[in-house]
């Protein structure tokens, strides 16, 4: 039984970097890599970031594929990927404290008007300008599962106002939280930003269209480190040009790498980021090899997906 690790993902962690951590870790482990592969019929699992529709029809006898992240929306629907195979993710703290500093960054960014005294800089101009306190500054996160849940204590415990929303009721101390279309719009007609680390499912994809975005109070910032297709695009120039939005941080967008063309790009009130708000895996590289154990003993594998809910 081996497990094949192959991220699909270019400029991010190689695999062999990966194979080595595992071996590292369970050294009697037959891990591989694509230059490794051997005898497919021996392949057991994958450890993937993204998987290539042509890969799962390579391995007879695949029973696990491990994401070597949180998203799995693009694995569970795969069309090439048997109803028998399992699908598990990685609840890492490394990238949720990576993803909760992302967000810290651009909300501070405004707050501390930096970008307006990089303009006065470059016209040598002497222009103090007021910050914005954080105790009277609204930051509302939208999805409030392991990656929401640390951001949102984040900005709680450096003093700013917090309020959360997920589809689920949750409690976290020292948050109101809400639920449901009604608790969505409460949240947003209060935030003056809106850190949006929702999934991608049936419920959540489109979901900031025309009529959500209008639901933001004017001036607010949107920093999407979820999904790409959390948003409309169109419609969030549209709100962008028009109102109520004043910005919005992009980490994801639908189509990634994105293409030259998509407007976005050169849009005087967009800030794009090549998904990288979350990068290292930390300590979860121990639940890969953990997985692979159990898998090979035939105990409950962690963090296992729902397919038919999508996570």
């Amino acid at each position: 039984m081996a497990l094949l690790i192959a991220t699909g993902t270019e400029n991010w962690i190689p695999n062999e970097t990966i194979r080595d951590d595992l071996l590292a870790l369970t050294p009697d482990a037959d891990i591989r890599t694509p230059k490794t592969v051997g005898n497919p019929a021996e392949i057991r699992m994958l450890a993937v970031s993204s998987l290539p529709k042509d890969l799962p029809g390579q391995f007879p006898n695949l029973q696990l594929v491990q994401k070597l992240g949180a998203g799995v929306e693009t694995i569970v629907a795969h069309p090439a990927l048997g109803p028998h195979v399992r699908v598990t993710r990685l609840r890492p703290d490394a990238p949720a404290r990576e993803i909760a500093e992302f967000c810290l960054a651009y909300v501070l960014r405004a707050t501390r008007n930096m970008d307006a005294h990089d303009r006065a800089q470059a016209n040598r101009s002497w222009d103090p300008i007021e910050p914005r306190e954080a105790d009277k500054t609204m930051v509302a996160v939208l999805g409030l599962g392991h990656i929401g849940g640390r951001i949102a204590a984040m900005f709680r415990d450096i003093g700013f106002q917090v309020v959360g929303w997920s589809r689920s009721p949750k409690s976290l101390p020292g948050i109101p939280c809400h639920q449901g279309a009604d608790g969505l719009k409460t949240v947003l007609n209060s935030a003056d930003f809106i850190a949006a680390i929702l999934p991608s499912t049936a419920e959540t994809r489109d979901l900031f269209d025309a009529d959500l975005l209008a639901q933001c109070v004017p001036g607010a910032t949107l920093i999407n480190a979820g999904r790409g297709d959390l948003i409309v695009e169109e419609d969030l120039m549209t709100a962008l040009d028009t109102g109520p939005l004043a910005h919005a941080v992009l980490d994801v967008v639908r189509q990634e790498p994105m293409p030259p063309e998509n407007p976005l790009w050169a849009h005087p009130k967009v800030t794009i980021t090549p998904h990288v708000s979350g990068w290292h895996l930390g300590d979860a590289i121990k639940d890969v090899a953990e997985n692979f154990r159990r898998l090979k003993a035939g105990e409950d594998i962690l963090h296992e997906v729902d397919r038919t809910r999508g996570y």
